[in-house]
């Protein structure tokens, strides 16, 4: 990268250069975005669904052109058609379901949250790699462009030294106890549903915390309902974090350097822009860099996939730019936050 202030463009993965992968899912949720997003921007192919309500399901497969509709999760897991299994499910479900998949030979991509504790992701990552099967969790953030035009900026030391990372991640959800967010049983709580973006984006920058400090709230239903975290590394690079089912947040991020700062545009976690500013107050420079491909948010979820089959056909069992250890370590931080915030309350 050169010493003016510009943003270099983003190595895209051409998505004909990887193998046409056979993918099975579980879940209706999310899993609407999902293949679209496969529909839209590569070349695998949704070949089964799985999930609990049977009209909802069928009326899914008939939306995508699914051509196979499983009946449930262990015959979608029985179907030597499927290659990957990509789970949908809510959070609670992840560690049987995923097990499950691997046990039956498949490569799993599990939606994010990756399980509900460390303890859960590791069991997990650790069965995928002895049986020789890729598993990761779907932060597709990390397979966007932008976010390889962010290693870009990183790696040629643009920022100087990076010293702290913001980023946010909130929305209000009217109260319900019903509903999944506000439920315990099914995974709710911010931290869990937004927080594990801006937890894993400042990881992702700065690595693994030394030191977790959390103020939020507690939902009257015992779940999260907010947060707001200061992490400290044994670098001494910091990062200022929040989340919250309460408040409208602007949901951007920012790294901070010594020599300027790169901000995401809203929302960070999806294909939006970049905002390179480098000098002192009053002689800035800056670059900008905008999504150019067009379409719908979530279609950005199928460089994930594209990327997925790449790591397949080249025999890892593990994502390059989203490895198992910082999986784990992400949500060792998620489980500090909740444990602090409940202990609080």
């Amino acid at each position: 990268m050169p010493m003016t202030c510009s943003l270099p463009a983003p190595r895209l993965l051409d998505p004909a250069s990887v193998p046409s992968l056979r993918w099975g899912v579980i879940g209706t949720g999310i899993a609407a975005k999902f293949v679209r997003g496969i529909a839209a921007r590569t070349q695998q192919k949704v070949v089964a669904v799985a999930a609990r309500d049977a009209e909802k399901t069928r009326d899914f497969a008939a939306e995508h052109a699914i051509p196979t509709v499983h009946p449930d999760v262990d015959a979608l897991l029985e179907d030597d058609d499927v290659d990957v299994v990509y789970i949908a499910t809510p959070h609670p479900l992840h560690r049987e379901q995923a097990l499950a998949a691997i046990a039956a030979g498949k490569h799993v991509l599990i939606e994010k949250p990756i399980a509900m504790s460390a303890g859960e992701a590791r069991e997990i990552l650790d069965a995928g790699r002895a049986a020789g099967v890729l598993v990761t969790e779907a932060m597709w953030t990390r397979y966007l462009p932008q976010a390889d035009v962010i290693r870009q900026v990183l790696d040629a030391g643009a920022l100087g030294d990076v010293s702290l990372v913001r980023a946010d991640f909130g929305f209000v959800m009217p109260m319900d106890p019903e509903h999944r967010l506000w439920s315990p049983e099914l995974g709710g709580g911010a931290m869990l549903d937004a927080g594990v973006y801006p937890v894993s984006f400042a990881s992702s920058v700065i690595g693994r915390p030394s030191a977790i400090s959390a103020i939020g709230a507690v939902a009257g239903t015992g779940v999260d309902a907010a947060a707001n975290i200061l992490v400290d590394t044994e670098g001494g690079a910091q990062a200022v974090l929040s989340t919250s089912l309460l408040a409208s947040l602007p949901v951007e991020a920012s790294i901070h350097g010594s020599a300027g700062r790169l901000e995401v545009a809203s929302p960070f976690f999806g294909p939006t822009g970049l905002r390179l500013v480098l000098g002192s107050i009053g002689g800035d420079e800056i670059a900008t860099w905008t999504d150019g491909t067009g379409g719908e948010l979530h279609d950005g979820l199928g460089y994930q996939a594209t990327a997925f089959a790449q790591f397949v056909g080249e025999g890892l069992v593990e994502s390059p730019v989203h490895p198992h250890e910082e999986i784990v370590s992400v949500m060792a931080t998620i489980d500090e936050v909740r444990r602090q915030i409940a202990a609080g309350a």
